[in-house]
C-alpha cells in the first residue's frame, strides 16, 4: 500500500506564494507518476501539475504554467513531490490533493490515480 501525506496549504494574500509537500510512503514503486489535483467548491476535480518519477515529463494545466512547479525528491524508501506556488490568484482557492500511480503514463484524468492524499487546503485571499 502507499500513503500519502501533504503538508503546506494555508492562507494567503493575492501574489503571494506558497509550497505544498507530499510524502509518500510503503512499497517500493517501479516506475510512476506523482503530481497534484485540486478540487474548488461547485467545480469538478482538475489536475494541476503532474511529474514522471524522474522529472523529465511534466504536466501543467494551462491556467497555472509560469506560476507553479513541481519536482519530485527522493530520499531511501520515501518519495516527495513539491508544489511550488507563485503569483497565486483567488481562483487559485481549493483543496489541493496529492496523486500518485504506478503507471508511467501521465495522465490527467483523476480515475486513473489510485492513490490519494487527505488533501490540503489552499485560501487565496483578493
Amino acid at each position: 500500500q502507499v500513503q500519502l501525506v501533504e503538508s503546506g496549504g494555508g492562507l494567503v494574500q493575492a501574489g503571494g506564494s506558497l509550497r505544498l509537500s507530499c510524502a509518500a510512503s510503503g512499497r517500493a514503486f517501479s516506475g510512476y507518476t506523482m503530481g497534484w489535483f485540486r478540487h474548488a467548491p461547485g467545480k469538478e476535480r482538475e489536475f494541476v501539475a503532474l511529474s514522471s518519477r524522474s522529472g523529465n515529463a511534466v504536466r501543467y494545466a494551462q491556467s497555472v504554467r509560469g506560476r507553479f512547479t513541481i519536482s519530485i525528491s527522493r530520499d531511501n524508501a520515501k518519495n516527495t513531490v513539491l508544489l511550488q506556488m507563485n503569483s497565486l490568484k483567488p481562483e487559485d482557492t481549493a483543496v489541493y490533493y496529492c496523486v500518485s500511480t504506478d503507471s508511467s503514463d501521465i495522465s490527467i484524468r483523476p480515475e486513473r490515480y489510485p492513490y490519494w492524499g487527505q488533501g490540503t487546503q489552499v485560501t487565496v485571499s483578493s
